[in-house]
């Protein structure tokens, strides 16, 4: 999800003008067509960072995310600089929408400059984001107490950002600014297989979040409208699907249930564009579609046989005869 994302450069003269103004707290910033851009800027309305967390709250709604980036110091004359960005990831938020915000965060930071951010922070809640919630957090991280359900799963957010931020050692892949991985023995045989014809057209993958390698789960023989009841519903899946048409077309299939562990679901976004690296690099594979859904029902038939029916529409769009000059 991560791959081709970049800060505009709108977003980034919009941060100058944060960091050098005397009047502004902070700056909003969204994720639109793969790109990064600036939204509203927030204005300072005391010397206090604290009471100024209370003009964020006509720009927070409870079903979209958002990306806050603050200046941290009280007073915005001070030569302090540092700037705290927040990553807003509201549980009402569309599953797609929360994937890709909180795997595009450290994005943000280095596209922006991480020398300007010391602190980055994840939220899910407004009550985050006011002047008690702020205070609750300076205190949770002045003490190191046992972590409750919500406190993991964001540590589990953390822990998914530092698999992104070192990599790990894969089998000659290149890195396109995802994290790195490891693949069983196999896995380079089954594409192969798939790619070549073998009667066995649908071939699953999981990582392993345990050792973050990616291991075959198994290679087996399906049709468009069986494909869904063969992937795992509770756990996240690769999959790679063999259609049916006379150029054995290759689907790349991503599911990723909403059920599924906060970490298991960035380590599945963040290594998704180097498992179809993969797939194309060592297996062979020309991936023609790539299809997303949260659950494996969403694969329907109807969904698969669709995106071949746009590119039939598509191509015979593009061979239309032009009318002449001057007709209508």
């Amino acid at each position: 999800m991560q791959s081709g994302i970049a800060a505009s450069q709108e977003l980034k003269s919009a941060l100058g003008s944060l960091i050098t103004s005397t009047s502004q707290r902070g700056l909003l910033a969204t994720i639109q067509n793969e790109t990064i851009v600036a939204g509203a800027s927030i204005p300072s309305s005391s010397p206090s960072f604290l009471t100024d967390l209370s003009n964020l709250s006509s720009h927070i709604t409870p079903n979209a995310a958002l990306y806050i980036l603050l200046r941290r110091a009280d007073s915005l004359v001070s030569p302090d600089k540092s700037l705290v960005a927040v990553t807003y990831v509201p549980n009402a938020a569309p599953v797609r929408q929360k994937m890709l915000f909180a795997s595009t965060r450290l994005t943000l930071v280095r596209e922006l400059g991480g020398e300007h951010f010391p602190e980055s922070i994840f939220t899910t809640e407004a009550a985050e984001l006011t002047a008690e919630g702020w205070e609750k957090h300076l205190a949770h991280e002045a003490k190191d107490n046992p972590l409750t359900a919500e406190e993991q799963s964001l540590q589990d957010i953390k822990d998914a950002e530092a698999l992104e931020s070192r990599g790990t050692r894969g089998q000659g892949l290149a890195q396109g600014g995802r994290i790195a991985i490891r693949a069983d023995d196999g896995i380079a045989d089954a594409l192969s297989k798939l790619g070549q014809g073998a009667s066995e057209n649908l071939v699953q993958l999981r990582m392993n979040p345990a050792n973050e390698t990616l291991e075959l789960v198994s290679t087996s023989r399906a049709t468009c409208s069986s494909i869904a009841s063969q992937i795992d519903t509770k756990e996240p899946r690769y999959a790679f699907y063999r259609h049916d048409d006379a150029a054995g077309s290759i689907v790349f299939i991503s599911t990723c249930p909403s059920g599924a562990k906060i970490r298991e679901r960035m380590l599945y976004a963040a290594s998704r564009g180097n498992v179809v690296g993969l797939a194309q690099g060592e297996g062979g594979l020309k991936v023609a579609k790539k299809l997303e859904a949260t659950n494996p029902e969403e694969i329907t038939e109807q969904v698969v046989l669709a995106e071949f029916a746009e590119e039939k529409v598509e191509e015979k769009q593009g061979f239309a005869k032009p009318k002449r000059p001057g007709r209508r």
